[in-house]
């Protein structure tokens, strides 16, 4: 898809997300015994890992190469004016999370040093803004980059509001919660500065700027209730849930929208309403551990919502799931399958997009159904 800004791209960054993607292949293909899924997923793994994305020496990850000039960009802009460090550091705990799953040996020494030296260049190298939350977006040596995405010329609204910055601290509570290194000080001052301005819900998404948005309030329950279980603290337990958690009642819909089934699907946010997958799969993930810590009925009929929604949501005959569905045309009917005015995006982009679904439902059935 070469019209589109991701299209040269592939990698571990956000816009291509290797890792994940390899990752999730993993699950499914050890929950359906399908040996050759999960050899895919291992050598998308080795890419990331053994062709110049980590610089082993810093821990800097580099996100993208752009398949047509077969260069390394930092960005989905196809330059190296900055990179998200929130997004680095989600690489890094996508890499620690499939290290969970595979027997000891060198692949997974490689994928837990790749984190531990991820979240050490963060924490030497990023300086906290003076809210004492993390920048949106830096340059590649730590400093601020204030601008939006776009360029220079324009100030981001969110350099100092998105919830990226939650990944930081999603992978330093996993390392000290591995024992793989001590984050508790920095975490407890990065949480503390979070819940001091009632949260921190910006986009997550690069490309946009909403001060609320869906997966945001999924991505900061998930990190709150390992934060609130490393630290014992129950304080940050109930933000987790009273405030991130029920952040999420207000993008659910409740009814299929213009002859679409939307019904269950969570919009992402209120300037782009389109719902993704990969957003929805994370509120899914969120209701599920929720309905897990507390055995709350309603939590488990909001997840198992989402899932049944995405159902209905396959193509063709290999029941490719869509990466958004479209139920207002924000996208463009040029996009959608047959044309339609509304209705679900014929393509995924981010190699995550469409295969996140994967985690809640496995999470599901191997966690909480037991099969």
């Amino acid at each position: 898809m070469m019209w589109h800004d991701f299209g040269p791209l592939e990698g571990p960054g956000w816009a291509a997300n290797a890792v994940g993607g390899a990752y999730e292949n993993w699950r499914f293909g050890g929950f359906t015994r399908n040996r050759r899924y999960q050899e895919i997923a291992l050598s998308i793994l080795d890419h990331v890992l053994e062709n110049g994305f980590i610089d082993w020496r810093t821990g800097f990850i580099k996100g993208y190469r752009h398949v047509v000039r077969d260069e390394f960009v930092l960005n989905y802009r196809h330059n190296n004016d900055w990179f998200c460090p929130g997004s680095m550091a989600k690489i890094g705990f996508q890499l620690l999370r499939f290290a969970d799953f595979l027997p000891d040996g060198e692949r997974k020494k490689k994928m837990c040093s790749a984190a531990v030296r991820c979240a050490a260049w963060i924490e030497g190298r990023v300086e906290p803004t003076g809210s004492g939350w993390y920048p949106r977006r830096c340059t590649a040596e730590g400093e601020w980059f204030t601008s939006r995405a776009e360029g220079k010329n324009r100030e981001d609204p969110l350099f100092d509001g998105s919830a990226d910055g939650l990944f930081v601290i999603q992978l330093m509570t996993a390392l000290t919660a591995r024992k793989l290194a001590d984050y508790r000080t920095a975490v407890r001052r990065r949480v503390d500065a979070f819940m001091k301005r009632g949260g921190i819900y910006g986009s997550i998404n690069h490309d946009v700027y909403d001060a609320n948005e869906n997966v945001a309030y999924a991505v900061a329950f998930r990190t709150l209730r390992s934060v609130a279980e490393l630290l014992s603290d129950p304080d940050v337990g109930r933000f987790a849930f009273e405030k991130a958690l029920a952040g999420l009642e207000q993008f659910k819909m409740a009814e299929d929208r213009n002859g679409v089934a939307t019904r269950g699907l969570l919009y992402m946010a209120k300037s782009w309403d389109t719902a993704y997958m990969w957003e929805n799969a994370e509120a899914a993930l969120a209701w599920l551990e929720a309905y897990a810590d507390t055995g709350r009925e309603a939590y488990l009929q909001d997840a198992l919502a989402v899932l049944r929604a995405a159902a209905a949501h396959h193509h063709g005959k290999y029941g490719f799931l869509t990466e958004g569905v479209d139920w207002n045309n924000h996208v463009g009917a040029k996009h959608h399958f047959d044309g339609a005015q509304y209705g679900d995006i014929q393509y995924t982009e981010p190699f995550l997009n469409n295969q996140h679904i994967s985690e809640p439902t496995l999470y599901y059935f191997e966690e909480l159904r037991k099969i």
